[in-house]
């Protein structure tokens, strides 16, 4: 493996790395009501557990309602129950064939609680690109005994793959001060 092939290699699995830490942040609650909050909330569906979205439509009724419309009618206490004990402090309400959940207000104890959260996601965000740097270093070890590449290009591949590590992990302390704003403004 070459050196561009490296740092490539791990520039682009620090960049999935980001894009995961971003998709996780958007499904964290802030008191606007957002369809994706749903999306890791599974029902039992006939002895199987499978994501709400699959055996209903969800839609945002307005701008702190979740609208939840199961396909099947003997579906809706099955998923108003699996709303209520997901970990989302959410409280769904039936209304005939279709479910509201309506976004409380977030206290000032939950804001807290919710900002812990997201800096638990940060942390794992950069042990993950950490250990990509870990890997893409391990590579260039590999190369040099191999002696496909000179001691000279090894240590200047690595700072360059430290430079691309300062850089990503600049990137997630930015998202999460972003999340943590958002979370934090009343």
């Amino acid at each position: 493996m070459t050196i561009a092939e490296i740092k490539k290699g791990a520039e682009q699995k620090m960049q999935k790395s980001l894009e995961t830490l971003k998709a996780d942040l958007s499904k964290v609650r802030t008191g606007r009501a957002h369809t994706g909050i749903l999306d890791h909330v599974q029902v039992d569906y006939y002895g199987t557990l499978v994501p709400i979205a699959q055996v209903a439509n969800v839609t945002l009724q307005d701008a702190r309602t979740i609208s939840v419309q199961p396909w099947e009618k003997k579906m809706v206490q099955a998923i108003e129950k699996a709303i209520r004990e997901s970990d989302l402090g959410l409280n769904p309400a039936a209304m005939g064939e279709t479910i509201r959940v309506p976004m409380p207000a977030l206290t000032e104890e939950r804001r807290r609680d919710l900002t812990k959260v997201i800096k638990g996601e940060g942390e794992n965000a950069k042990v993950a690109i950490r250990n990509l740097r870990r890997d893409a270093n391990t590579h260039l070890k590999d190369a040099l005994k191999a002696k496909t590449v000179s001691e000279d290009e090894e240590r200047r591949a690595q700072d360059d793959i430290q430079k691309l590590t300062d850089r990503f992990v600049a990137e997630i302390d930015k998202a999460l001060a972003q999340k943590e704003a958002e979370i934090m403004t009343v």
